[in-house]
């Protein structure tokens, strides 16, 4: 017999996982709604060229891309940052700004799996674009802790690094160097916290060993950890850009301490993210024991709108992976045991009783409520046995007795109870247990 197996890095949801998907997704969706954001959705297939105008050709060696009967260079999306930036851009006059646009759905990537990274992932995606101010940063580090908070994570669960690309492009012109170098430099520190002093091989390599003093500034600058050790690092400058960023960077802390997030929010110079089309202010959230990856990152993008062909709209946005997500969840004991019972369950008879109970649970399931019966004959015994089983709280019993009497028992599957109705009115003896119980 033929043994087919899931792909490597694929993942199947049976209905037990798949319930605890939609929970975390369910509150990802109302967090997002209650901060005023639209939910959109996109093809899962996209041109390759997408990709290529994003991140340039070396991500094709992370996508899973062909070519598809029509000739054509397609790759399954490896994020949704270009595809949104396409969708805005192509209706972004007839948009009303801010755009506030959030999306959950699906991705895939040909890479190296490891703890809380497959090969397909689900992300939820937030982004505002059309804000060109601190205000947009501030509502969405917001939204990004409150999806946190939502499942009862705490700020001893999580927090938030700030980092700011703009400010160690102004500290580095300071020192000295140009845009070239500076990419270079800012590549190292992002690869520091994992590689220590290897992180400089490749900016070495490329042009030249770093002076000893400047490599220790860099160092002491990737070190902060507070807005007061930053504005003392930089005092001696004397660069007007570096002192109008630091009055972004108060009004943003003081934004976010107004709303009570400060506990969540830590200043940090060695986030930098290294993806190249980051612009401004970026952020990640990870767990507090440090134990999984970065749970969600993201920040200010304000050239890639334009960089795809459309007109410059500034954007910021982040994303959340669920695997990862899922796993702090689970540690900290906050992933509900989530029970897939029926509200009823209804005992049949025979035949004739059968008929008679129909039209009753076609009426609750339209209803709303979750409603099973046997689809076979079974003795009643049995039946009783299935209905506590299934963890439903009632039971509707139509038996001979019953039915010639008119009426249908209710039986009370948690306190054991029971009494009669009439068969007429069964939908609304449903709905009046349903609101008292």
């Amino acid at each position: 017999m033929a043994s087919f197996q899931t792909l490597p890095g694929f993942r199947e949801f049976y209905p037990d996982a798949m319930a605890r998907r939609s929970h975390v997704f369910r509150l990802w969706r109302q967090t997002a709604t209650a901060f005023g954001f639209s939910e959109y959705d996109a093809p899962v297939l996209e041109p390759l060229d997408l990709y290529r105008a994003k991140s340039g050709p070396e991500i094709e060696a992370q996508l899973f891309s062909f070519t598809d009967k029509g000739g054509r260079e397609v790759a399954l999306r490896p994020e949704m940052t270009p595809t949104v930036c396409r969708l805005v851009g192509e209706k972004a006059s007839a948009l009303k700004r801010p755009i506030k646009w959030f999306s959950i759905a699906e991705f895939y990537r040909y890479e190296r799996m490891q703890k809380g990274r497959g090969r397909c992932f689900f992300q939820f995606n937030a982004d505002i674009f059309g804000e060109p101010g601190i205000e947009a940063e501030t509502e969405l580090i917001a939204l990004l802790a409150q999806c946190l908070c939502s499942f009862g994570l705490t700020a001893d669960d999580f927090f938030i690094r700030l980092s700011d690309r703009n400010l160690w492009f102004y500290f580095l012109e300071a020192l000295g160097f140009d845009e070239a170098r500076s990419r270079s430099l800012l590549t190292a520190v992002d690869r520091y916290e994992k590689l220590g002093d290897d992180a400089f091989k490749d900016d070495a390599a490329e042009f030249g060993p770093l002076d000893p003093e400047r490599r220790a500034q860099i160092l002491a600058f990737l070190a902060i950890r507070s807005l007061p050790a930053l504005e003392a690092a930089v005092a001696s400058l004397g660069s007007p850009r570096i002192a109008t960023r630091l009055g972004e960077w108060r009004r943003l802390l003081g934004n976010l301490d107004a709303m009570g997030l400060s506990r969540f929010v830590e200043v940090d110079l060695g986030v930098v993210r290294g993806l190249a089309y980051y612009t401004g202010f970026v952020f990640e959230a990870f767990d507090r024991k440090g134990e999984l990856r970065a749970l969600a990152g993201g920040g200010r993008y304000d050239d890639l709108v334009g960089k795809l062909g459309y007109a410059e709209l500034p954007a910021v946005g982040f994303a959340i992976g669920d695997m990862t997500f899922s796993l702090l969840l689970e540690r900290r004991g906050l992933m509900p045991a989530l029970v897939q019972a029926p509200d009823v369950y209804v005992v049949i008879g025979g035949e004739e009783e059968r008929r008679m109970a129909f039209g009753d649970i076609h009426a609750l399931r339209a209803a709303g409520y979750r409603v099973e019966y046997p689809l076979r004959e079974m003795a009643f015994g049995k039946q009783f046995k299935a209905a506590a089983e299934t963890g439903a709280r009632l039971a509707l019993i139509y038996g001979t007795d019953e039915r010639a009497k008119g009426v249908v028992k209710f039986r009370d599957l948690g306190e054991r109870s029971e009494r009669e109705v009439s068969a007429a009115h069964v939908l609304d003896e449903v709905r009046s247990f349903f609101t008292t119980a």
